[in-house]
């Protein structure tokens, strides 16, 4: 789908979805859930030329062609500040600008910046025992027996409670669970990395406010930074859950780096508290080495520019901020790493880490502006409106219509086919996006193929929820489903193809445009059977590291006893069964689609 029609689809579906439902569950500052500006293609920053910043734009051009290019690295955007001037923006097809996208632990540095704010009007104090905060949850035998548990231990990851996400999942008083979780070692000494903390932050919020910390940061942040489009999910008992579930467009990420750049000052006002952007950014626990190795704040990761620090979530969610040369980077991926160790911000480093040193203005280049400029609207998937003429003329375009017609006559012979899955507990989701947002699949009972008017679409019957999902042959197609009516926006492709015996096959790619997941179906054609091999990214390996990682010791420790008794391939299978199935379908439908 070319450029042009992108937007407008893209536009189009904004309308689409004004006045439906938001996430369940959720209290948000947008009343519904809106995944697109209206005004999509504006900035509030000033645009400004790299070297009138004092960046060389074939240095960045470089730094976007190896962001790229890396394996690890599923780039969706990329926008650089320098100065407060917008000096690099870059999306990677076929994710857009304008889409929030979801930020995972990236928005703990919003709830450590919450309790700034309630700190500075005396509702809390950083060295008040969590237990007496919340005295209505606590037994008088825990208030004997417990440790003391400070807010400031929740700001810097230490507060020891063994009570992690996958202890959430399955309860609906998230606060209970962790007052009466079992605390390791001594509060206030050793990190370890648990979103929990961050929730009960959150929580503290409420306890103190009354309001959910959504509710409570509209007039503090997000109205003084113009921030709209936004939301938060919450927990079953109403309350933000702190340490993920944002989504934030990345422009609106780039307001919150900026405005630590300005010590909490934005447009000539105090918006943050005097000093907070000072103490949030000092080292107050040190990490495992293996997590990241220069030291944690109150929900914030140092880096390795002196001075420089980095509002970080998985997969490539990150606003790095680096003081002494006046930038912000933002990047949104989907990348196959966990924590601030990763390829991406390796790369990062690469170009602006400590041995960087910047002008504050270059001569103007307009060869290398305008090359930089091509770069960006090649990984964008910008394509001229006009395609070149290539030498020897219009004759050496027979062999593309060919294939064209060839294309053509394949969709011609998928429309109207539908198949009944013979295995429904496979969804359209990616299994780790069912467990982040708690919206789990009923499985897909039906899959098909309709060809309207040059477009072909993929049919899903998945419980009450019937999907149709435009493919796009040259670039993705833009579409909204709907899942458990909560409504998101993908993007999708296709490509036909033969393996090696001949056999018919059809490789679909889904990328869920407001997430850092991708999904990908490759539909083998046996005469009056399909045979469905669905694949997600990030992938096995990538969910069962992040599985050890916020599993209590206790399960840890198990799942070690499993491996060195023989069972790591045991449990590899059964993820790879879960994460990568096979199904099979059987056709019912060969004639023309019904339009119903």
């Amino acid at each position: 789908m070319a450029a042009r029609e992108q937007l407008n689809t893209i536009e189009m579906v904004w309308e689409l979805m004004n006045g439906t439902t938001g996430h369940l569950g959720r209290t948000d500052f947008v009343p519904q859930k809106t995944m697109i500006s209206p005004s999509f293609g504006r900035s509030c920053f000033e645009e400004a030329t790299p070297e009138s910043q004092g960046i060389s734009s074939e240095y960045l051009a470089k730094m976007i062609r190896e962001l790229a290019d890396s394996k690890l690295t599923d780039m969706h955007h990329l926008m650089i500040l320098r100065h407060g001037k917008k000096i690099c923006e870059c999306d990677f097809s076929p994710y857009q600008s304008g889409i929030w996208h979801v930020t995972y632990s990236m928005c703990k540095s919003i709830t450590g910046m919450a309790i700034g704010f309630l700190e500075a009007e005396g509702k809390v104090s950083l060295d008040e025992d969590i237990h007496k905060i919340f005295e209505g949850h606590v037994g008088l035998l825990q208030k004997i027996l417990r440790p003391e548990i400070t807010v400031e231990d929740l700001l810097t990851m230490q507060s020891g409670v063994d009570f992690n996400e996958m202890g959430a999942i399955s309860g609906n008083d998230w606060v209970s669970g962790f007052l009466d979780a079992p605390v390791r070692g001594t509060p206030g000494t050793t990190f370890e990395y648990n979103s929990m903390n961050s929730y009960m932050l959150s929580a503290i919020v409420t306890e103190r406010t009354g309001m959910s910390m959504m509710e409570y940061l509209t007039p503090r942040l997000w109205e003084p930074l113009g921030i709209k489009h936004i939301f938060w999910e919450s927990c079953p008992a109403g309350i933000t859950k702190g340490g993920w579930g944002l989504f934030l467009c990345p422009e609106d990420a780039a307001k919150l780096g900026q405005l630590y750049l300005q010590d909490g000052i934005w447009e000539g006002k105090r918006v943050l508290p005097e000093g907070w952007v000072e103490r949030s950014t000092a080292v107050h626990s040190m990490p495992d080495e293996r997590m990241g190795k220069y030291g944690y704040g109150y929900q914030i990761w140092m880096e390795e520019r002196p001075g420089s620090y980095a509002f970080n979530g998985m997969l490539g969610q990150n606003v790095l901020v680096l003081p002494d040369l006046e930038m912000v980077l933002v990047t949104n991926a989907g990348s196959n790493e966990l924590f601030v160790n990763c390829d991406l911000l390796r790369i990062l480093r690469k170009y602006f880490g400590k041995d960087f040193s910047a002008a504050e203005h270059l001569p103007e280049d307009e060869w290398k502006q305008r090359q930089l400029a091509i770069l960006q609207r090649k990984m964008a998937g910008i394509q001229y409106d006009r395609a070149p003429i290539l030498r020897g003329g219009w004759k050496n375009h027979c062999p593309g219509r060919r294939n064209a017609a060839a294309e053509y006559g394949r969709e011609k012979l998928l429309d109207g086919k539908m198949y009944q899955m013979e295995d429904v507990h496979v969804g359209l989701f990616p299994l780790a996006m069912q467990v982040f947002h708690n919206n789990f699949s009923n499985g897909i009972q039906k899959m098909g193929f309709c060809y309207k008017q040059g477009r072909l679409y993929l049919l899903l019957e998945e419980g009450e929820d019937h999907h149709r999902i435009e493919l796009g042959r040259n670039g993705a197609a833009v579409s909204m489903v709907e899942v458990n009516q909560e409504k998101y926006l993908v993007a999708a492709t296709v490509e036909f193809a033969s393996n090696e015996d001949g056999i018919q096959v059809l490789k679909i790619g889904i990328a869920f445009l407001e997430e850092a997941m991708r999904r990908t179906l490759r539909i083998y054609f046996h005469g009056d059977r399909i045979e469905v091999r669905w694949n997600e990214t990030p992938g096995c390996a990538l969910i069962m590291e992040g599985l050890e990682s916020i599993m209590s010791e206790m399960t840890g420790k198990f799942l070690s006893y499993i491996k060195e008794r023989g069972g790591d391939e045991v449990i590899h299978l059964l993820m790879k069964r879960t994460i990568e199935p096979v199904v099979y379908g059987t056709l019912i439908q060969s004639g023309e689609e019904d339009d119903t």
